[in-house]
């Protein structure tokens, strides 16, 4: 799963620096062995483990040395106990990474790169290049993510409002979010959301024809105009009362309001399948169509990526398991029990395991989407987005106002890298 891609613990770039540059960066030096070895694999998807395992039997089956103990950690929890795993030289030997974390893992260190040749073609552009550092590849895709707006139809057809075509715009977005509130009922159109930027501020950036970070990771794209347009799209759904305060969202989250039926629209990603296929109220009464567009279409593209400890004592085997991984083989495994395999062509089993839904638009997304914005220290700099865009979201502060102090804030931070 990926949820959002924001990392809630915030990894301190000093923290990774004390640990993990000591050791010159190279795997387990002379620590080959021609016995038997248990690898350890680090995951945070409760709803990922079983199939975790399947890949890890069916790679012993061919790699009958070499057993694979997956190890689960909640999202949560994952990155703190990665940190002090990391500090004490217990690093698992191979672990999933998201984008959020990469540069200030592969900087420091503390995951090694990929030294063999590898078509990276079979992999969606944006995530080889999410994964590649200075010019290396440090990590395999696994799986990857779009986001696209679920709905929910029983409040679109109360409202008499038409399910969102696949090449609705913002004008569309707003004039059907202007039918779907419903004060009296307690139902508002969309709940924006203040704590998933991958769903709901990022996309609208990008939309606007703004920009997070410069392509370079130098400067924040805060202060452009076009980025505060982006912005503005969700502080006027919560002036126009179309969207809950950010009280009642921080009482309640939105996803919470959508199961409820109180959000007749959730800007989500593809990982949500897992969640309202199970959830009573949503498993039928909701579908799901590509984001609106602005100036431009656009929605986010993030995935997580297999790496291997640069700490590891069996660095081979390590490496022979994130190839198992990254191969068509366990794509084809994933994609029937998981979510969307990065693996090209081999997405058709996670689409047709649940017909009852559009999820074709999140994979035709792909062909518009941006990479998740990331630089080396990613996590500093969202904790600057969270602290002044909050004065916005509350009506503390105009937009703009925040975006600029926003900017000037994060350019300090990426200075500083």
């Amino acid at each position: 799963m990926w949820k959002s891609a924001r990392s809630g613990a915030a990894l301190l770039c000093a923290a990774l620096l004390a640990s993990a540059c000591g050791g010159g960066g190279q795997a387990g030096a002379g620590a080959q062995s021609q016995d038997k070895v248990t690898l350890s694999y680090g995951v945070w998807d409760a709803t990922q483990q079983e199939v975790m395992n399947e890949l890890a039997a069916e790679f012993t089956k061919t790699h009958p040395d070499i057993a694979v103990n997956v190890q689960l950690t909640p999202w949560a929890d994952y990155w703190t106990k990665m940190k002090a795993a990391v500090s004490g030289g217990a690093a698992p030997d191979v672990f999933w990474m998201n984008g959020p974390n990469f540069q200030l893992y592969a900087s420091n260190g503390v995951i090694a790169p990929i030294e063999e040749q590898v078509d990276t073609s079979v992999y969606p552009k944006p995530l080889v290049d999410l994964y590649t550092y200075e010019g290396k590849l440090y990590g395999l895709p696994k799986d990857m993510d779009t986001v696209g707006v679920w709905y929910n139809k029983t409040l679109f057809d109360a409202a008499k409002v038409k399910y969102p075509a696949d090449d609705w715009t913002w004008d569309d977005f707003k004039q059907a979010a202007a039918k779907l509130t419903d004060p009296a009922k307690g139902v508002y159109a969309i709940g924006a959301q203040l704590t998933s930027f991958q769903e709901y501020q990022y996309p609208t950036i990008y939309q606007a024809g703004g920009h997070v970070i410069s392509p370079d990771g130098k400067k924040s794209g805060y202060d452009d105009p076009k980025t505060i347009a982006g912005l503005k799209f969700w502080t006027d759904l919560i002036a126009a009362k179309q969207s809950p305060d950010l009280k009642t969202m921080t009482d309640t989250g939105p996803l919470q309001l959508f199961e409820a039926g109180k959000l007749a629209m959730y800007w989500g990603g593809s990982w949500n399948v897992a969640e309202f296929s199970k959830n009573e109220y949503t498993k039928d009464k909701v579908d799901v169509a590509p984001l609106p567009k602005g100036e431009q279409q656009a929605t986010i593209i993030h995935g997580v990526a297999n790496v291997v400890s640069a700490k590891t004592e069996h660095p081979e085997q390590a490496w022979e398991f994130v190839k198992f991984l990254g191969s068509q083989q366990a794509a084809d495994l994933l994609g029937k029990k998981g979510p969307i395999p990065a693996y090209n062509g081999t997405q058709g089993d996670w689409v047709s395991a649940h017909p009852e839904w559009k999820l074709q638009s999140f994979l035709d997304a792909v062909s518009y989407a941006v990479p998740y914005p990331v630089s080396k220290n990613t996590a500093a700099w969202q904790e600057a987005e969270l602290t002044h865009l909050t004065k916005a979201w509350t009506g503390e502060v105009p937009i703009d106002q925040a975006a600029r102090e926003l900017a000037a804030a994060m350019n300090d931070l990426l200075a500083k890298e």
